[in-house]
C-alpha cells in the first residue's frame, strides 16, 4: 500500500472517517487530564507564582503553531510537486487552525510576561517573530479566499508558504539565534538546569500530546469540509454549464 493512495479523495475520506471517533477519544483521554492535571493538582511555583501554570497552554499552543506552519508547508510541496488535491485542501484546512494556535500563544504569554517582565509586550526577537507569522497565517488565508481558481491559489498559497517558514524557524529559534532578550530558554529541555521541574513537566508533556490529538481532530475534521465543499462548487459548475 503506498501513502499517495491517500491524496485520492475517495479514499481519504473512507480512512478519516474511521479514524475520527479514535482520534476524539484520544484527545479527550489526554487533553482534559493534562489540563485539569496541570491547573489544578500541581503546586504554585516559588519563584513565578500560580503564573507558571500557563505553561499548559501556552507551550502547547506555540508549539504546534510552529510545528502546524512545517505541516502546511510539507503538503504545499506535495502540491507544487506531485498536484495531489488532497494535500492542497489539508494545507488550507489547517490554517486556521495554527493561526488560533498562534493567537493563544500570544496572548497567553502576554499574560506570562505582565507579572513577570512587567510588560505585556516587548519586541523580544522570538515575539516579534511569532506576530510576524500570526500575520503570515492571515495572509495565507486571505489569499485563498481572493482568488476564485482553486489551483491558482493552491500554487500562489504555496509559495507564501515556503516565505512564510522562514519565520515558523525564526519563531523557534530565535532566542538562539540572537542569544537575547526577555524570553525564557525551552521549557522542555536535555539541559537539567533549563528543564522544568519534574512535577509541571509530566502534566505539561500529556497536555501537548492532547494538544496534538486535538489538531489531528480538526484537521481532519476541516480538510473533509473542504473535500466536501469543493464537491459541492463542482457540482453548482456542471449545473450551470448544463
Amino acid at each position: 500500500m503506498s501513502i499517495w493512495e491517500y491524496a485520492n479523495p475517495v479514499k481519504f475520506m473512507q480512512t478519516s472517517g474511521r479514524l475520527l471517533p479514535w482520534v476524539v477519544g484520544a484527545t479527550v483521554l489526554t487533553l482534559v487530564p493534562g489540563l485539569v492535571w496541570g491547573f489544578f493538582f500541581t503546586p504554585v511555583a516559588a519563584e513565578f507564582g500560580a503564573t507558571v501554570k500557563v505553561i499548559y497552554v501556552h507551550v502547547p499552543a506555540a508549539t504546534f503553531a510552529i510545528n502546524i506552519w512545517v505541516m502546511m508547508l510539507v503538503a504545499s510541496l506535495i502540491w507544487l510537486i506531485r498536484r495531489h488535491h488532497v494535500s492542497a485542501l489539508a494545507a488550507r484546512a489547517a490554517a486556521p487552525i495554527g493561526m488560533v494556535m498562534t493567537l493563544i500563544a500570544l496572548v497567553t504569554g502576554a499574560l506570562w510576561g505582565q507579572p513577570m517582565w512587567g510588560t505585556w509586550w516587548e519586541w523580544d526577537p522570538r515575539l516579534t517573530s511569532f506576530l510576524i507569522l500570526f500575520l503570515f497565517y492571515l495572509g495565507y488565508m486571505a489569499l485563498w479566499e481572493a482568488i476564485d481558481t482553486p489551483d491558482t491559489a493552491a500554487d500562489l498559497t504555496g509559495v507564501l508558504c515556503l516565505v512564510g517558514s522562514v519565520f515558523a524557524v525564526l519563531s523557534r529559534y530565535a532566542a538562539i539565534f540572537w542569544n537575547q532578550g526577555l524570553h525564557q530558554g525551552a521549557t522542555l529541555s536535555l539541559d537539567k538546569e533549563e528543564h522544568i521541574a519534574d512535577v509541571y513537566w509530566q502534566p505539561l508533556v500529556l497536555s501537548i500530546v492532547g494538544f496534538g490529538f486535538l489538531f489531528v481532530t480538526l484537521l481532519l475534521l476541516r480538510t473533509r469540509t473542504e473535500i466536501r465543499a469543493r464537491r459541492i462548487k463542482a457540482l453548482e459548475q456542471r449545473e450551470r454549464m448544463a
